[in-house]
């Protein structure tokens, strides 16, 4: 099975490109790439700059990653309550090429964030939205207070509750 994971997040340092990696490796006999969403930043998306620069490369080079997987493991970073802008980005210059977007792949989809609410409110976006660009979500994590729950050194979850959780979820999927 091959996996592609990302991160819904520009930071170099990004805390949920960490969980993607950390979620996807408790995948059995799982080939795993985790993508960097900065390998796909475009300009700000605007109908102006798609009719003078037409359907964007980087977009295509997305959408054929997407394509290549047999699950996806994406995690939310979450800014102001929505999805980060880059993401947005993303998804807007990738469903000018092809709205289902997901391409009806199997997801877990994640979110983490420094708060006690751990991206809830973008975890509650994505599960509406999502499904109109053909995810498949099988399930939902949410990993609160990411400083405290996850160690950076070892990149796993550091909380045995919420680690178990997590690998729970991964089992039944």
């Amino acid at each position: 099975m091959k996996i592609i994971a990302f991160a819904g997040s520009p930071s170099k340092n990004s805390i949920n490109k960490k969980l993607a990696a950390y979620a996807s490796s408790l995948f059995e006999n799982a080939q795993v790439e985790v993508l960097d969403l900065n390998d796909y930043e475009m300009p700000l998306f605007s109908v102006d700059k798609e009719t003078v620069l037409g359907q964007h490369t980087l977009a295509k080079a997305f959408l054929d990653k997407i394509a290549t997987a047999d699950f996806l493991v994406v995690s939310l970073a979450e800014n102001n309550g929505n999805y980060s802008a880059a993401f947005k980005n993303t998804i807007d210059w990738c469903s000018r090429i092809n709205a289902k977007i997901f391409q009806e792949k199997p997801m877990l989809l994640m979110a983490t964030s420094p708060g006690a609410r751990g991206g809830a409110s973008v975890l509650e976006i994505a599960k509406n939205n999502f499904p109109r660009f053909n995810a498949e979500i099988k399930a939902v994590f949410s990993l609160p207070s990411f400083n405290d729950n996850f160690d950076v050194e070892r990149g796993k979850i550091s909380n045995e509750e919420l680690n178990n959780q997590l690998k729970e979820i991964i089992k039944n999927i």
